[in-house]
């Protein structure tokens, strides 16, 4: 009823069950203590990251607010202060190898798309043949994260493949009309499914990074923040709700730092 996707809907009660397994006892005599072991057991001993264990967090405030209601216990659960990590970007040459590595064109448009329109896996895959906009050169994502729409790039060279892709495969004659069905043609190619296309084309381009499909999207605002588009822009074509988060490509381009003479080099 409150909208939460289907993966966050799966992961809370995933989290909860988790928990419930852990602590056996009265969940309705459950104690701060008791929260607060598990978040440290989630961090210390199972060496999960600090978002995971916020997860539980937000999974469980949702769990007690709707069924435990246990009073005050939702106020007093501090978050674990997240990581600052900087995400994982690949390079223009990495990137075109890992599209040239690939042999099967729908394989090989979902990473381009994925890349060129800097695209989530969940957004890739449910693309439909009718979110593509020849006329103005723009991919219409239809609800994405927070089920907001927005237009990103459509590249001029990937038309060209998608053209070549739409006539080769047919799939304008399926009911759905997705530009990437599955083996059930009434349904969307799945996200594990893209992620294992990077996956193989990684190993057999010989990119050992540890990078997953995700890092084409980072790849994709990193060389254009580099190439000198405005953050602003950038934010849009990201569905980013805040400039803050798309800040963090700042601290991963060179686009400064190559202007910057290393002393060494002058020694």
């Amino acid at each position: 009823m409150k909208g939460y996707t289907r993966s966050t809907i799966k992961a809370y009660i995933n989290h909860n069950r988790r928990f419930i397994i852990y602590i056996q006892k009265n969940l309705f005599s459950i104690k701060m203590d008791d929260l607060n072991d598990y978040i440290l057991y989630l961090i210390e001993e199972k060496e999960n990251t600090h978002s995971f264990a916020n997860q539980f967090i937000s999974a469980f405030k949702m769990f007690n607010n709707l069924i435990l209601e246990l009073d005050g216990i939702n106020k007093k659960l501090f978050r674990p202060k997240k990581k600052k990590k900087l995400p994982k970007v690949l390079n223009k040459k990495e990137i075109k190898e890992i599209i040239a590595s690939v042999g099967n064109l729908k394989h090989q448009l979902i990473l381009i798309l994925t890349y060129s329109g800097g695209l989530r896996v969940s957004e890739v895959v449910r693309l439909k043949i009718s979110d593509i906009d020849t006329d103005r050169m723009l991919i219409y994502i239809r609800s994405a994260k927070g089920y907001k729409d927005r237009y990103t790039l459509l590249s001029q060279n990937v038309l060209v493949k998608l053209k070549f892709y739409l006539k080769a495969f047919q799939v304008h004659k399926y009911d759905k009309k997705w530009l990437f069905p599955g083996q059930n043609k009434d349904r969307h190619l799945s996200k594990r499914s893209a992620q294992k296309v990077f996956k193989r084309a990684c190993k057999k381009a010989g990119i050992n990074k540890d990078v997953g499909i995700h890092s084409l999207r980072h790849s994709f605002a990193t060389h254009l923040l580099e190439q000198g588009v405005d953050l602003r822009y950038i934010q849009n074509l990201l569905g980013h709700k805040s400039s803050t988060t798309t800040e963090i490509y700042t601290h991963v381009s060179n686009k400064n730092f190559i202007e910057i003479t290393n002393p060494f080099d002058n020694l």
